[in-house]
């Protein structure tokens, strides 16, 4: 389908969610609604001098802009892409003697574009950055300072030349990134790099169980359908992870964007009592289970620091000790549950002990299969890595099963051309071939992997992160 093609969607008024989107012809699972490239984006401050500004893919060796010093590029083309966008970015970092936040540099680059094309609808989009919400009546005290020092920081940065603005207008553009920054991920979509504007996107309202997802490929967003949707049906996307209790989703809702989600799932509490199953024969007592909820808050605490200190044997032994000890009390789609094998598999995994790990990773994603939908991107990516540590500790039958069916996932949320998909497809093919050897003549299976792994170094996995995956919409800390 054409990029910024949009007769698939159409405007509405949704009851008490104000605007929204809905199809105009039907859909099924794995259809892109629409593709959307940025109106505005920039790359996180942290990442400026690894990942590209025009593509925002990861490199070793960027080219940087010989006039600013500061923007990064994959190449000339990219570097020529850019120039439209950079140009007056490019003079003002020079004239203000040093580059701003990300914050600002995104609002300045909103600015530039509203000074060449004036604020009236741009080609393919449905909404003007005008007409976005911003919630800047509803900032806290603290949101409200945060929001003077950014204005302020941008007037400096802003020519003198320039159009100038007015404080409301200035203000509105940091209210619409504040609520309708999106996140962009890496090429292979593990880590995120900057944040963007996607105007028809922003007019996507929120579900805890949506009927779509989005996924940022090859420099655009695609809003895709993960099952069947009607023609006339509001199209939905989550803001946030489902893995919540539906009071704290709630909760991170308001504080977040504003609004009282009123979906199905929150009113009605669905899956909160998977979320805090404790086991039923026998059934611990209310307080058994109120010591044990606290143990295990203070464990995710004593965990986190350990984790931030790189102290890795230390964060596998609180896991084991509190997993241990969760045993008689929780059932395994508890969250606290859940959130320790989550934690502990990929630590191990970086530890190369995929034997324990890959036991770890099995009991998660069977907790996982019955919470999430079936086809959340979220789910796709842990079944992913659950195979892979399955693969590496050598366990070929669940390993390949698992890599299948998160290859049937991602083909839904990511789509065949994006480059995990690619990936999986490659690991799949592969993983194929190990197991119909693995029939044929186990002993022989087994020493020409052993004589593999000896020749080359294993892939190792990452090294475990503090983040949590790439969120939805970008939030400033």
């Amino acid at each position: 389908m054409t990029i910024g093609s949009m007769e698939n969607v159409e405007v509405f008024t949704s009851e008490g969610k104000g605007r929204g989107l809905k199809a105009t012809k039907e859909f099924w699972a794995a259809d892109v609604v629409f593709a959307e490239r940025a109106y505005s984006a920039v790359v996180f401050d942290s990442l400026i001098n690894v990942v590209c500004h025009t593509c925002f893919k990861r490199q070793e060796k960027l080219h940087r802009c010989g006039q600013c010093k500061f923007a990064h590029y994959c190449d000339r083309t990219c570097q020529k892409d850019a120039w439209l966008n950079h140009k007056n970015e490019c003079s003002a970092i020079k004239r203000y003697g040093k580059v701003p936040n990300e914050n600002i540099r995104l609002a300045g680059r909103i600015m530039w574009r509203v000074e060449r094309e004036g604020t009236g609808l741009t080609e393919g989009c449905l909404v003007s950055v005008d007409d976005l919400q911003n919630h800047v009546e509803h900032f806290g005290e603290e949101e409200q300072k945060e929001l003077r020092v950014d204005v302020d920081a941008f007037l400096q940065y802003w020519p003198p030349q320039g159009q100038q603005f007015s404080m409301q207008y200035i203000s509105h553009i940091f209210g619409v990134i504040n609520c309708n920054g999106f996140t962009l991920s890496d090429q292979r979509g593990l880590q995120a790099v900057g944040v963007g504007i996607f105007p028809n996107l922003g007019l996507v309202n929120h579900d805890c169980w949506p009927n779509c997802t989005v996924i940022f490929n090859n420099g655009k967003i695609e809003l895709r359908a993960l099952g069947k949707i009607s023609e006339g049906e509001e199209l939905t996307v989550s803001y946030i992870d489902f893995l919540h209790l539906s009071e704290e989703r709630r909760r991170q809702l308001r504080k977040q964007y504003y609004f009282d989600c009123s979906c199905e799932h929150c009113q009605k509490g669905l899956k909160d009592d998977l979320f805090q199953a404790v086991k039923e024969d026998p059934k611990p007592s209310p307080e058994v289970v109120k010591e044990m909820v606290q143990f295990s808050k203070d464990t995710l605490e004593k965990i986190d620091k350990a984790r931030s200190e790189g102290l890795y044997h230390e964060v596998v032994k609180l896991c084991r000790e509190c997993l241990e000890k969760q045993e008689s009390v929780f059932a395994d789609t508890n969250l606290y549950v859940l959130r320790l094998l989550s934690i502990v598999s990929e630590v191990l995994s970086y530890l190369q002990a995929f034997e324990e790990a890959a036991h770890y990773a099995r009991r998660m994603v069977d907790g996982y299969m019955k919470l999430y939908h079936h086809n959340n991107a979220q789910l796709g990516m842990a079944v992913m890595r659950a195979g892979l540590t399955n693969w590496h500790a050598g366990n070929i039958e669940v390993g390949h099963g698992m890599i299948c069916k998160a290859y049937a996932i991602l083909l839904v949320t990511h789509g065949p051309s994006h480059p995990i998909t690619k990936d999986l497809e490659a690991m799949r093919v592969q993983t194929e071939m190990e197991l119909r050897m693995f029939r044929q003549n186990e002993f022989m299976y087994h020493k020409m992997r052993e004589a593999a792994l000896n020749n080359q170094p294993m892939q190792v996995m990452a090294e475990p992160s503090n983040e949590p995956a790439p969120a939805l919409f970008h939030k400033k800390q």
